[in-house]
């Protein structure tokens, strides 16, 4: 068998990202060995659900787990051996968010700080990274009803650290959002958050890393109408792009090319029917101006 070669892992690397990209190895030394998820998972007396979670990178890798995988695929090259331990140990430390407790989307944080780019397709809200403070409290408050002051004042704490990334001087994200009109229209909080935070939107998109396109009502049935979705793309050649869908109970990943080919063709559409990057300022300005004149 031909073993892949394993290049060692950037210390710069988040913990979400290491272990996506151990489950990546791992995967390919499972193929190379003609072996499937559930012979491997008869081998090491687990469930096959183990092995898919290792794969995907949606569970933690012990070194164990690791040394145990090597012995099932004959991988007798200590050098690999050894890159791949160092791997999952890399990939059991904890992300910046972990500081703030139990999040949600954790992993979705994780694939997001180390991305290059972002495109999202908004249907009802502001994007997360390009929200107020007050705005994203009032969604937070109004999504989760059964939320605690404090549990609040997390969510809000996460999503303001997340806006690092757009912000960063050195190595800002690059952000492409297409917002629905409705997103611009339902009151989320009061008149007077709606002002404000159509006034940080409007900064925001005059950012040169950031474009905000608005897809107006009159544009009519369009392909983003079975709700939001993110696609991530990535500096490494090695971490895949990454199709995002957000669900209330649990969240999907979307990883295969052809998954990722069509959401970036229906992302294409999005950014051609709605109103252009200039169009788009003068109109979420509009929209500014009318709310507070609400007020």
């Amino acid at each position: 068998m031909t073993e892949p070669e394993v290049r060692p892992v950037a210390s710069s690397v988040n913990p979400t990202v290491r272990r996506r990209r151990l489950g990546q190895e791992l995967r390919k030394l499972r193929e190379l060995k003609g072996m499937t998820a559930e012979e491997v998972a008869e081998r090491l007396l687990v469930s096959q659900s183990k092995i898919s979670r290792l794969e995907n990178g949606r569970r933690s890798i012990s070194q164990r787990d690791v040394r145990d995988l090597c012995g099932v695929y004959g991988v007798e090259d200590h050098r690999i051996v050894d890159s791949l331990m160092q791997m999952a140990k890399e990939s059991r430390q904890q992300g910046w968010w972990h500081a703030f407790g139990d999040t949600p989307y954790s992993v979705y944080i994780g694939l997001e700080t180390d991305a290059a780019s972002l495109r999202v397709y908004e249907a009802s809200l502001v994007p997360g990274l390009l929200q107020t403070p007050n705005y994203a409290s009032a969604v937070t408050e109004g999504s989760w009803p059964e939320a605690t002051t404090a549990d609040i004042e997390r969510r809000v704490q996460v999503r303001m650290r997340r806006q690092e990334r757009i912000t960063d001087p050195e190595n800002p994200l690059r952000l492409w959002a297409v917002i629905d009109e409705s997103a611009l229209r339902r009151i989320v909080g009061s008149r007077e958050i709606m002002a404000e935070q159509m006034r940080q939107l409007v900064q925001f998109s005059l950012e040169p890393h950031i474009t905000v396109q608005v897809l107006p009502y009159d544009v009519g049935a369009h392909p983003g109408m079975y709700g939001k979705f993110s696609i991530l793309e990535f500096n490494d050649p090695q971490d895949a792009s990454t199709v995002y869908l957000e669900g209330i109970t649990s969240d999907l990943y979307l990883e295969k090319p052809n998954d990722v080919q069509t959401y970036s063709v229906m992302y294409e559409h999005l950014r051609m029917q709605a109103l252009n990057a200039d169009h788009s300022r003068q109109f979420i300005d509009r929209v500014a101006e009318e709310w507070a004149a609400e007020v």
